[in-house]
Formats: structure tokens, C-alpha cells, sequence
């Protein structure tokens, strides 16, 4: 029989004599390459020119700054500070958009998968709770001016202004309907500074917040895709990300994270759920475990693991849930808020001017194996060229140690200086328990 080339076949590392680390994807297959002598290379972003933050400009440097809030389309929900909590609002009104907030949600001006697509191909309608509360928002003046306006910007590269005026009220409305019934919504933070920025390279980003903020940060977030699947039957799989700073994919450089619903499983969810079929324990025995054997446990708390993970593109921090549950919104409050602070952390020990990618793994809502949630934060440190797409072999120019050895400092200067949580246990603190993944039915 022909041997056949499988790179899942391989160990996920190997390391040459000459100090090149082969990785391997213990989910996807994919092969990368790390060289030695470009990990100590600067990362972060420079700002030619920066500019100093005025009082009287605060709030209205992009579309998601507080003094702008009507250039976003109608709210879902908002998260509001309570003494030292925090509670979510849903369907906003409109005489409610001045008060104060820390998050809110509101659907993308520009989805990726917008509303005709689960119209024309679903004949998907709006829910009743969602009819209802356009109907309200449009009998609303104030209301209804708000969705007029923030549709002519909308529309403003298909139609001319006098085009736009002259459009039947009815066709506005129908097109409306994508504003309260979106599958591709935002979480946006309040903040596009930290607290007393004195120029524009001081931005907010999910590291800058408190331990606190983040937990309300991922718990409305969570709502969210908890409803995405809730208002729309069709909608297989919600992918969660977040793209900070233009080179990472971002189109402002406000924090805020993306939800949107698709008709299919992701491609790795496919991989993964034939994976689990054949090993359901693959998550420990191939990522933490494996990253436990190979010294690569960042850091964890009681209920969630951060590992510097291998065979990625781009140097990426895995999180993973200790919890039985699969889906975040399955989570106990102390389950979630674990996950939170080894995400801030690594937003943290990251650093604001790197730009990354944070992408929400987790099981397929139709799917009838087990996986554990779990978090990636991809450095966007390298450009993608000739070599990977020829040859499928990707270069990432920091290997699993040097990106441990880069975040571990960070995270202990950050702990004692109450940045951020002091339940989190770090590199040579942590247990490393084996099969410490507790999605496995087997190990419950």
C-alpha cells in the first residue's frame, strides 16, 4: 500500500539540530515552521506621529465612540454598571441611548452574512419579540429618524441622496428589518482611550481593562451568541472574534468583538468533530496535556488553562475550559469569570500595540460530541508570501517556548502589580494535571 502523507500522522513538535521547530496541528493538520534567530525581533506596531487626545475630541474619534452612538444601528442590549456589578438591557429604546453604558451591542452596518441571505434562502422571518420592537422603535420620531439616518449611510454607495429621499418608505422599512434581526452583531466597548490619555497611541484595548470589565465584556458577548441561536433555527454555528488594530484585520482601532451566524459548521469544526469520534479525549492528550509534557502550560486558574499553542500561523495563546459544558453560555458564573481573567491575562501579557486575533472555538450547536470552549489569540507578527502559499508549510517566526518565555515575565509583573487576577497560577505554579479537560464524558 502507498504510504499517504498525513501531517496529523507526525509528533505536533520536532525539534531539528539546528534549533528549527516543526509543529503540527494536532486539529487541522496544518505545518509550521519556526527558524531560530527571529524571536526576539520587536512586535509591536510603531506610530510615526503621535497625536496628542484633546478634551473636547473625546468620544468622537470613530463610529463606536460614545458622542457618535447614532451612527451605529438600533441597540440589542447593553451592559450597565451596578454599584460593583453589572446588568444587560435588552431591546434598547431609543430615549435610552444617552445614559450611560459600558457595552453594547448592535448589529454590524455592513454584516458578512447579511439578512436577505436567511430570507431568500430560508424564507427567514423576524421573531416576534424582534417585530415588536422594530414596530416600537419606528412609531418612536426620535426612533425612527435614527434607523432612517443610519440606513442612508448604509445605503449611501449603492444610491445617490435624492435617490435615497425618493425610495418608497415601505422599501426602507423592508430594508430595515436586517437592524433588529441581524445574525452579525458587535459587542463595543465604551472606552476608545484608557482613562487619561494623553495621545492617540494610548488606545483601550481588552488588556487595558479591569479583570471585572472583561467578565462583563465575555458575558455580553455570551448573551449575544446564546440569542443568535436562539432567534434563528437555521443557524448552525455563531463564530466569535475579535480583530485588534488595522493589521489585524480591524476597521477601527475601538475594542470590540464580532458574532456572526452561519448556515454550516466552521471547517475546523468538521475536522474535529471526526476527530472526537475517533479519540473524545483529543483536546487533553493533544493540547493541554501534550503542552503540559513539553512545558508549554502558561498559566491557569480553577477553572480554565492557558497554553502557548503549536502548528499555527501566527504565535497564538490557547484558554481552555475545565467545564463539562461545551457552550459558554452552558458555563456557572465562577466557570466564566475563570475563563475571563486567562483571557484578560493574556490581552495583558500581550500588550496593546501588538495586533491580534482572538477566535472563539466551540462545539457545533448540532453536533453530539463533546468539546471543550476554547479561546485563540493570534499575534498578526508576519506576513503570509510565496513560500506557504506554494508549499503549505507555514513560517511563524516565534516557536511555543519563545512565545512562553515572552508572556510568562509579563504576567508575573502584571499579577503583583493587581492588574490582573490574583487567583491566576503561572508557569512553574501550575499543577499541569493530567486530563484536567472535563468536556470527556469519560472523565466527568
Amino acid at each position: 500500500m502507498a504510504y499517504e502523507y498525513l501531517p496529523e500522522f507526525l509528533p505536533p513538535l520536532t525539534t531539528m539540530a539546528d534549533g528549527t521547530v516543526k509543529q503540527i496541528n494536532p486539529f487541522s493538520g496544518t505545518e509550521v515552521w519556526t527558524v531560530p534567530g527571529r524571536a526576539n525581533r520587536p512586535l509591536e506596531i510603531k506610530v510615526p506621529d503621535p497625536k496628542p487626545v484633546l478634551p473636547d475630541e473625546l468620544g468622537y474619534h470613530c463610529a463606536f465612540c460614545t458622542q457618535r452612538i447614532l451612527e451605529t444601528p438600533p441597540e440589542k442590549a447593553r451592559l450597565v454598571r451596578k454599584g460593583d456589578d453589572a446588568t444587560i438591557f435588552h431591546g434598547t429604546s431609543a430615549d435610552m441611548l444617552s445614559r450611560e453604558w459600558e457595552f453594547r451591542r448592535v448589529p454590524n452596518l455592513f454584516e458578512i452574512v447579511p439578512f436577505a441571505y436567511w430570507e431568500k434562502n430560508y424564507g427567514y422571518r423576524l421573531s416576534r419579540d424582534a417585530q415588536q420592537r422594530m414596530d416600537a422603535y419606528l412609531a418612536d420620531p426620535a426612533g425612527k429618524a435614527h434607523v432612517i439616518n443610519v440606513l442612508r449611510a448604509k445605503m449611501k454607495s449603492q444610491m445617490s441622496s435624492e435617490d435615497f429621499d425618493s425610495w418608497p418608505e415601505s422599501e426602507k422599512v423592508a430594508t430595515a428589518r436586517g437592524f433588529f434581526g441581524s445574525g452579525h452583531d458587535l459587542i463595543v466597548a465604551r472606552r476608545h482611550f484608557v482613562e487619561g490619555a494623553t495621545d492617540d497611541t494610548q488606545l483601550a484595548s481588552a488588556g487595558t481593562l479591569s479583570p471585572k470589565e472583561h467578565e462583563w465584556y465575555i458575558r455580553l458577548t455570551v448573551d449575544a451568541m446564546r440569542d443568535l441561536y436562539a432567534q434563528n433555527r437555521y443557524a448552525r454555528y455563531v463564530q466569535v472574534f475579535q480583530n485588534w488594530l488595522k493589521p489585524a484585520g480591524a476597521s477601527f482601532d475601538h475594542l470590540h468583538k464580532q458574532l456572526v451566524a452561519i448556515d454550516q459548521r466552521s471547517v475546523n469544526g468538521e475536522l474535529e468533530v471526526a476527530k472526537l469520534r475517533h479519540n473524545p479525549n483529543l483536546y487533553n492528550e493533544a493540547a493541554v496535556d501534550y503542552a503540559g509534557y513539553h512545558n508549554l502550560v502558561i498559566a491557569e486558574n480553577d477553572h480554565a488553562v492557558a497554553i502557548a499553542g503549536f502548528g499555527h500561523r501566527y504565535p497564538t495563546l490557547e484558554v481552555y475550559s475545565r467545564s463539562k459544558f461545551g457552550q459558554p453560555w452552558e458555563l456557572s458564573n465562577e466557570e466564566l469569570r475563570s475563563m475571563s481573567d486567562l483571557i484578560h491575562a493574556m490581552h495583558a501579557a500581550t500588550g496593546p500595540l501588538i495586533p491580534c486575533n482572538e477566535e472563539w472555538h466551540c462545539k457545533p450547536i448540532d453536533s453530539d460530541v463533546n468539546m471543550p470552549w476554547r479561546v485563540l489569540i493570534k499575534w498578526r507578527v508576519s506576513t503570509l508570501a510565496g513560500f506557504e502559499g506554494g508549499t503549505k508549510i507555514y513560517v511563524n517566526t516565534i516557536d511555543p517556548w519563545h512565545l512562553r518565555d515572552r508572556v510568562v515575565p509579563q504576567l508575573l509583573q502584571l499579577r503583583a502589580e493587581g492588574k490582573i487576577a490574583s487567583t491566576i497560577s503561572i508557569a512553574t505554579e501550575c499543577s499541569c494535571e493530567v486530563n484536567s479537560l472535563k468536556y470527556n464524558k469519560a472523565l466527568q
